[in-house]
């Protein structure tokens, strides 16, 4: 039976990030940057336990092992492991990534730190550190010193300072832990104190650092743990250096079993984006959503003939060229394992909307620096003036379908968001003819979706123009703004979703097939979407109990993959998943009880 699991904790501080299994294993981690080469990598390369020549992984293992516990530190991202031998004996894992204020920025070095205390007993451990690297094709050479191994590849080195015996690591040799140890891996720099001192210091001020920055997050009544862990989530997966957040942190975890629908996440959607912005107002996470804010005004600034694609690097880098690497087998084995994504050669117009309705926030949100800015407002009208000429053609729509182009309602819809909310910026502005300008271009392609994207014999909007098929980005045409919540089509639009594109407790895409024939997983944020639509239609008894489904879906540490599978509620799809994580947070704000009528 496979030991790779979902059931993963995630460690990590904007610059670096780290998959953590039930028993204190590094399984994933990418240097030097998230979307980088895995140093770890044994969430995609089954590990023999007796094979002597694996790699890719950086385990902590105690003799006589029976069982493992695991939580987080409350209110943080740092992860504690308890290991228990048959005896008694008892050692305490704390993995986190430094992150907290210095020298009047954010100090986020691409570092881990783990930390191994005895708790009780005699406990002998055996630390096994084997870096991979060329996407898991060869392992690091080491070297080593009085308090460190070089790990070196072709490109990077990384370095691990301790205060354990290097030999005993080098050999893998058990010892008996009579106190703790530190391990902190980084880059080739020294450390020029003592390492236990460093990591009690870095842990304190990082764990200071998030429990001050979720003391400013604005929460629901209900759910707040649920919320927090996800708005912690949410920061993780926030690069700190660019503003980018990607979409998840791993690749090729497949969206179900031998599905071959396994894609590289590690980059930065436009449509992922905007939802991503909207969470984090809500939450009053402002710096982060500043950031992000500030990735999309750059790429609209740098794009071509202002065309944008539907996805960039977390740098802001166009060309994601996808490529299968034959040194990783996959998860679970079932590969293919890719790295890079095609979906940034892809046409899809809903990505006007997605760039146009994230800025907005800059013109109204009074908390950010940077507002009323009519320079920014000419540039988006360049934006805009594509979404007129494209939002009635064919597209690879909200699906990134790879075989074929249609007139999808959601890109049409999100084409009109983008002249609706140039109006209203420009009426914000004082600008009335342009104000009047754009409100005639919505006005135009809104008339259009009436026409062709509703289906009278149907009672519901449809997923193209014109068409009799529906898919889940139709729940989302209230949020947009485009209908009423008591609209009649919206209400029937919802209800027909449910009957057509529900399985059990759970919303698919779509109903038809694709380029991978018929998909068998449910896609999360989908049913999210789906209670977020009930709540606002009316139907709040039935989302919440639909809300505490999904909710029951979690992992042990309240985190959720890109897809499910119906029947076992096993998670599968990239992990973590940002989607997953804003759908949570905006049911949860849309469900929960007001503050000033919880007592």
């Amino acid at each position: 039976m496979s030991r790779n699991t979902l059931d993963l904790g995630l460690v990590g501080n904007g610059t670096i990030a780290a998959l953590v299994d039930p028993v204190g294993e590094i399984v994933w981690a990418c240097v030097p940057r998230v979307d980088g080469d895995p140093a770890f990598c044994s969430l995609l390369r089954e590990r023999d336990d007796k094979d002597p020549d694996a790699f890719g992984f950086f385990s902590i293992e105690l003799a006589g092992f029976a069982h493992a516990e695991q939580r987080y530190l409350r209110n943080t991202p740092v992860l504690v492991t308890r290991l228990f031998d048959a005896e008694g004996g008892c050692v305490e894992i704390t993995d986190f990534a430094p992150r907290f204020m210095q020298f009047g920025r954010v100090f986020c070095p691409l570092m881990i730190v783990r930390q191994v205390r005895r708790i009780a007993g005699a406990p002998r451990i055996i630390v096994r550190v084997r870096p991979a690297a060329e996407a898991g094709a060869v392992r690091r050479s080491a070297t080593f010193g009085s308090h460190h191994i070089r790990f070196v590849d072709s490109s990077t080195v990384l370095r691990l300072t301790t205060d354990a015996s290097i030999n005993a690591i080098i050999e893998e040799r058990p010892f008996v832990l009579e106190d703790s140890i530190t391990l902190m891996l980084g880059p080739d720099e020294s450390v020029l104190e003592a390492s236990k001192e460093v990591g009690m210091r870095f842990l304190d001020e990082t764990v200071a650092w998030w429990r001050d920055w979720v003391r400013s997050l604005a929460i629901p009544f209900e759910w707040q743990e649920e919320v927090i862990r996800a708005a912690i989530t949410l920061q993780l997966n926030a690069v700190e250096d660019t503003g980018a957040i990607i979409a998840a942190v791993t690749t090729s975890i497949p969206e179900s079993a031998d599905s071959g629908r396994n894609w590289d996440y590690r980059f930065c959607w436009l449509r992922d984006g905007f939802m991503v912005v909207n969470a984090l107002n809500r939450l009053g996470a402002t710096r982060t959503m500043e950031r992000y804010l500030r990735y999309i005004v750059n790429i609209a600034a740098g794009s071509a003939g202002w065309r944008l694609q539907p996805v960039y690097g977390i740098s802001g880098e166009a060309a994601l060229v996808e490529r299968v690497v034959d040194s990783l087998p996959g998860y679970r084995g079932m590969g293919p394992v890719r790295i890079g994504n095609q979906a940034y050669e892809q046409v899809q117009h809903d990505v006007y909307g997605s760039a146009i309705l994230s800025a907005t926030h800059i013109f109204f949100d009074k908390r950010l620096v940077r507002t009323d800015d009519e320079a920014l407002f000419r540039r988006l009208e360049l934006l805009g003036e594509r979404a007129i000429e494209v939002h009635d053609l064919p597209d690879a729509g909200i699906w990134e379908f790879r075989g074929r182009l249609a007139r999808h309602t959601f890109s049409g819809v999100m084409c009109w968001a983008a002249c609706d909310r140039l109006a209203r910026i420009a009426a914000h502005l004082g600008l009335g003819e342009r104000e009047q300008w754009w409100r005639s271009q919505a006005d135009v392609i809104r008339a259009n979706i009436d026409a062709h994207g509703w289906n009278e014999s149907l009672g519901s909007f449809t997923s193209t123009l014109d068409g009799d098929a529906l898919d889940a980005s139709l729940l989302l045409l209230n949020e947009l703004g485009f209908v009423e919540a008591d609209d009649p089509r919206f209400v029937g639009t919802v209800r027909a979703v449910g009957e057509r594109l529900r399985r059990g407790d759970f919303i698919f895409r779509y109903e038809h097939e694709d380029d991978f024939g018929a998909p068998t997983n449910a896609f999360l944020v989908c049913t999210f979407w789906y209670v977020n639509a009930l709540a606002v239609i009316g139907a709040r008894d039935e989302a919440r109990e639909l809300f505490t489904t999904l909710l029951e879906c979690r992992n042990r540490h309240g985190l959720l993959a890109e897809h499910v599978d119906t029947v076992t509620r096993e998670q599968w799809g990239n992990f973590v998943q940002t989607y997953s994580m804003v759908g949570l947070i905006a049911c949860a704000v849309r469900l929960s009880i007001p503050w000033d009528r919880a007592f």
